[in-house]
């Protein structure tokens, strides 16, 4: 059996999505592409994004290629699956352009909350909950439901799983890159320096052990576990191998498992230089020193908050007060040239006391951002408070318009669209 995995040439304008705009490694396809071709089966990888390729040009390597399996994620990258562009409007154009004959399936996150919406509007035949770097070969394997998380369309309509996908990340093995255009991927996620040369991204863990309000990840990348450090570093030198000088956890929060510190001891050794995204809770001036010694360049800290209560209705869980936050957030900057601290909008924050806030540390170096309105993404605890139960198939539709008509005069992240389109209006353009 054949399997095309296909990351679209997305197309954002008109979108909510405030994720980065440039190409990403596809992690979630690379993965997969291993799994597949462990399980005896031809997979072919097409990063039109990357590549920079028109629907067409993708259409004529499918048609050579002449899959049984055509695999479309519904977000670019695994590091986007918590803020995903809202609308399917990309999905269901590429799916309508490539399908021919293959077995259209989609992954993300719409199809692991709203598989049969996602099923619908897309028209693909199956929808994969969760985690697919393991359930995608299977398909080819074993009856669909049987697979964990496999939604897919029947005789009598749709059937849904309850399960979701999660992946053994023990079981991934070191991605070689053999496949994939490295030497074309020169953007350096969250960097924002003069430092120049070939950026890429690689995942040492995947989960989280919090459970943030805002935080979209419960129906997938949920329960933390790390890869083995043997594993990432082999990539490292791969990509290292191949010219790489700079490397982007795309960890859900990096600086949790029990063998960072082993990581970046390994990766002290190597001229790479690294960034992520982290809590700064899990750090300390001991820490904070190895990161510096390990050439990290780039940090972004979730905060939320700047006052306790805040952090607490965000259900945050953090055992720090604002004062040795903000002390570890200096500490941090004489170590790491980018120290980026992140807000989110909330009224137990007074706007005053955010400006001062944010002047103090600007003035000694670390970024902070403005407060960024909560978007309730469908699987998120923020859209069970919201809207008073789980997602259902207008969920999407719901927390778009709950979002633009709040924000509409508060105003949008400042990394959004100043008028975002409706829902309906982005994926009528599809169809």
């Amino acid at each position: 059996m054949r399997f095309a995995l296909v990351n679209p040439n997305w197309e954002f304008k008109g979108s909510t999505y405030f994720g980065c705009k440039e190409p990403h490694i596809p992690l979630e396809l690379l993965f997969a592409y291993d799994q597949i071709a462990v399980a005896g089966c031809e997979p072919l990888l097409i990063d039109a994004q990357t590549d920079n390729l028109t629907l067409e040009e993708t259409r004529s390597r499918i048609r050579t290629f002449q899959p049984h399996f055509l695999i479309i994620p519904t977000a670019p990258s695994y590091l986007f699956w918590r803020c995903p562009p809202p609308e399917l409007r990309m999905p269901m154009e590429w799916i309508e352009g490539l399908r021919s004959k293959a077995i259209a399936v989609t992954i993300g996150p719409h199809p692991s909350a709203t598989p049969a919406a996602t099923i619908r509007k897309t028209k693909c035949d199956v929808a994969l909950r969760g985690e697919p770097d393991q359930t995608i070969p299977q398909l080819a394997l074993k009856p669909w439901r049987e697979i964990e998380g496999c939604c897919f369309r029947t005789q009598n309509g749709i059937h849904i799983s309850g399960q979701l996908g999660v992946t053994d990340m023990k079981a991934l093995r070191p991605l070689d890159f053999r496949n994939y255009p490295v030497e074309a991927h020169h953007h350096r996620h969250h960097v924002f320096t003069n430092d120049e040369g070939i950026g890429a991204e690689l995942e040492f863990a995947r989960g989280c052990p919090w459970a943030c309000t805002f935080c979209n990840k419960t129906l997938f990348r949920n329960k933390f576990r790390e890869r083995t450090v043997e594993a990432v570093l082999q990539e490292i030198d791969a990509l290292i191998a191949r010219g790489v000088q700079y490397v982007y956890f795309i960890d859900e929060i990096f600086g949790v498992g029990k063998n960072v510190r082993v990581l970046l001891e390994g990766v002290a050794e190597r001229p790479i230089k690294i960034g992520f995204q982290t809590r700064i809770d899990l750090w300390d001036e001991e820490t904070l020193d190895l990161l510096g010694r390990a050439h990290c360049i780039s940090i972004e800290c979730g905060v939320e908050s700047i006052t306790e209560q805040g952090r607490e209705e965000l259900n945050k869980n953090c055992r720090m007060d604002t004062a040795r936050i903000s002390e570890l957030l200096l500490y941090a900057r004489t170590k790491i040239p980018w120290v980026q601290a992140n807000l989110i909008l909330t009224d137990k924050d007074d706007r005053g006391e955010i400006r001062a806030w944010q002047e103090h540390l600007r003035t000694k170096g670390v970024w902070v951002s403005e407060p960024v309105p909560m978007y309730p993404f469908p699987g998120s605890p923020l859209y069970a408070q919201t809207f008073g139960g789980p997602p259902d198939d207008h969920a999407w539709e719901r927390a778009h318009n709950f979002y633009t008509t709040t924000f509409a005069d508060k105003g949008y992240s400042d990394i959004q669209e100043a008028t975002p389109s409706s829902l309906e209006n982005l994926e009528r353009c599809a169809s």
